[in-house]
Parts: C-alpha cells; sequence; structure tokens
C-alpha cells in the first residue's frame, strides 16, 4: 500500500535503492512498472562468535551487494545512507521505537501519530543545519518556517471540516 500511494504522488521517474528485504521486490514492481530505476544493496554482515554477549550490538559489515532491478540506476546514487540516517534521527528524536523505554508505543494508532508529527515538525518547522531551511521550503512545499502553532491550526481545521 505504501509503495502504490508514493506511485501515484510522484510525477516524474525516480531512482529508488532497497535492501534485500524480498518483500520490496514485488511491491515496487507493483506500484511503479516499469516507471522506476531500481537497485537493491544488500549488506553482508559477518556471524558473531559469541552471540549472547552482542545480543544488542550490530555485527560488522564486511560487504555489499549491489543489484540493479529494473531500468537504469545511477551507480553513484545506489545507497540506503539516506534512508538510514532518517531512521536514526527518527529514533533518537522520538523514543516510539526504542523497546526499552516508557516512550514505546504498545498501540500502532499512537505510533501512527507520532510518526506523522515527527515528520511534520521535522520537515516544516525545523531549520536543518546543512540546508540553513527546513526540508519543506528547499523543496518549495513552503515558503515560510512554520511554527508548533500551524500544526495545531492545521489538526483543529481538519476536526472542524470532518464533523
Amino acid at each position: 500500500m505504501f509503495m502504490y500511494d508514493l506511485s501515484k504522488r510522484l510525477r516524474h521517474r525516480v531512482q529508488l535503492t532497497t535492501d534485500g528485504h524480498r518483500a520490496y521486490l514485488c511491491a515496487v514492481e507493483d506500484a511503479f512498472g516499469n516507471k522506476i530505476d531500481y537497485a537493491t544493496l544488500t549488506k553482508m554482515y559477518c556471524q558473531d562468535k559469541d552471540e549472547v554477549t552482542h545480543r544488542y550490538s550490530p555485527s560488522k559489515v564486511v560487504g555489499c551487494q549491489l543489484a540493479v532491478v529494473q531500468g537504469n540506476p545511477d551507480p553513484c546514487h545506489i545507497s540506503t545512507s539516506f534512508v538510514e540516517r532518517q531512521n536514526l534521527t527518527m529514533r533518537m528524536g522520538m523514543r516510539r521505537f526504542t523497546r526499552l523505554t516508557n516512550g514505546f508505543s504498545k498501540k500502532v494508532e499512537n505510533l501512527h501519530y507520532a510518526v506523522a508529527l515527527h515528520f511534520m515538525y521535522y520537515n516544516f518547522c525545523r531549520i536543518h543545519q546543512t540546508l540553513r531551511i527546513t526540508p519543506a521550503m528547499a523543496a518549495g512545499v513552503t515558503k515560510r518556517l512554520w511554527e508548533l502553532e500551524d500544526i495545531v491550526e492545521l489538526l483543529e481545521n481538519k476536526e472542524k471540516f470532518s464533523n
């Protein structure tokens, strides 16, 4: 559903890189058909000898396997680094994904709303150090810096029009 929704929102051909999870292959094919430049990047990890003592530590990456799945992706841009950085920022800025904290979401609905609020703030309210503006401003989605009050007003207007 996510890939189908994404494909309908994009006007131009895009390049996509995923990890080697097989479910992505069908999802991308079903959603985009041949209208995408798609590659996979699969990281290979070494096996830890003592799995019990290293349970919470990531294994060492020993190599990567690149594979073109569809179209003509630019090899210089076959990377999962951007999404991995985004996931780290989300996990660190919002403890809903950290299982051993009291912020962990036990209800999927609460997690859904927390993620939506996080990304709304991240893209519209937070000035990014490298951009010196918000990502929404850099993408031309808005011309102004949003405040938290603007997000609250969006929610209030949605409630008003949905009743």
